[in-house]
């Protein structure tokens, strides 16, 4: 099949394909739209079945990664790179040049960051070939630094708006939230929850991370086979995507789902299933951007931590936006908030359009 006929194949610009055999680097870049800016989006380390399900991953994610930035406000289009990970071998400081010689080949049409499997270890490797990268050690107030703390105040600030609007109460004392997968963003959301007095379920498929936030705080355990139909009021999907399905709906108790996860949805018909439901869904692009904000403000060398906290604290005023939008118009907030980020760079492209035909129209000098 070509990737043209590839199910989520949305216009993207391009699709990159890297190999080198010294590091044993095998990536994809994709990036899906420039209409706003350069390609901003995150790389992910993962063990795919097969080549076939990374091309999709890096599909839906650079999609994501356009409608992130476009609601976000942000001067960037949407991009994403996945590296294909092998099982039997550990990262290495030449796979992670190889990976950043292969986005310096892109000549800044993609910029890298962090994303799942991904440390700021690694992309100071990544960063000592392109400096088209960003999530890098910061000094003093400037912006910037792991992104993972502000997805998840972002996701906190999220799930705060949530509850208001679904369970009546500007309160999280009490509320019972589910967070699958406690890894860098996972971990930041459950101490951000507790501290709000929020009671927490987790779950994580790695032993050593569900072990240090059950050291860190009170929390109960158990199997990710169970975390999607607790008995909690939130939901807080921060692992992979495809985890809201036909399926898991069914079984699901929460009254609300809000977390970090990209791509959270199976496809677009989950969230009409969720308004079946009665569940409320924060959606994941629009709720999770606080990291890409401080990627963004790193990269353009513009502002401060505070500066970037008060960007993040915007997050929940869109939310609230599309949930109230949502209730006067009985669509799901996933398609309210696609419709918002195709208009922003529909008259993006068209704006650019106008530019072009401008230039062409004017006399020759």
């Amino acid at each position: 099949m070509s990737v043209f006929d590839h199910p989520e194949f949305d216009q993207h610009e391009s699709v990159h394909y890297f190999q080198d055999p010294q590091t044993e680097l095998k990536a994809i870049i994709a990036i899906h739209s420039t209409a706003l800016g350069p390609a901003a989006g995150g790389c992910r380390r993962w063990s795919y079945v097969s080549d076939a399900e990374a091309l999709t991953d890096v599909l839906r994610l650079s999609r994501g990664m356009t409608y992130k930035n476009a609601v976000a406000g942000l001067p960037f289009g949407g991009g994403k790179s996945v590296i294909l990970a092998d099982p039997s071998t550990s990262k290495t400081p030449g796979l992670f040049r190889a990976f950043g010689r292969a986005v310096a080949s892109l000549d800044g049409k993609y910029i890298t960051a962090e994303d799942v499997g991904i440390s700021v270890e690694d992309m100071l490797q990544v960063r000592g070939e392109t400096r088209f990268v960003s999530g890098l050690p910061q000094s003093g107030q400037a912006a910037g630094g792991d992104p993972s703390p502000w997805t998840a105040l972002g996701v906190f600030l999220g799930i705060q708006a949530a509850v208001e609007i679904r369970l009546d109460t500007g309160s999280l004392r009490g509320i019972k939230v589910g967070i699958q997968g406690v890894g860098h963003v996972g971990h930041h959301l459950c101490r951000l929850l507790h501290d709000a007095g929020a009671e927490l379920t987790i779950a994580d498929v790695k032993r050593e991370h569900w072990q240090q936030v059950d050291a860190d705080m009170p929390v109960t355990v158990v199997a990710p086979s169970e975390l999607l139909s607790a008995d909690v009021d939130v939901l807080a999907p921060c692992a992979l995507g495809n985890v809201i399905n036909m399926d898991s709906i069914s079984r699901m108790r929460a009254k609300i789902v809000a977390g970090a996860a990209n791509n959270q949805l199976s496809n677009s018909h989950d969230g009409a299933r969720l308004v079946e439901q009665n569940i409320l869904y924060a959606p994941d692009y629009v709720i999770n951007a606080g990291g890409i904000i401080s990627v963004a403000r790193e990269y353009l060398e513009q502002g401060s931590e505070d500066e970037v906290r008060n960007e993040v604290g915007l997050i929940p005023d869109r939310l609230r936006r599309i949930f109230t939008e949502a209730q006067t118009t009985s669509k799901a907030t996933n398609r309210i908030a696609d419709e918002l980020a195709r208009r922003i760079v529909a008259d993006a492209s068209s704006d650019a359009d106008d530019d072009l035909a401008e230039e062409f129209s004017q006399p020759a000098s």
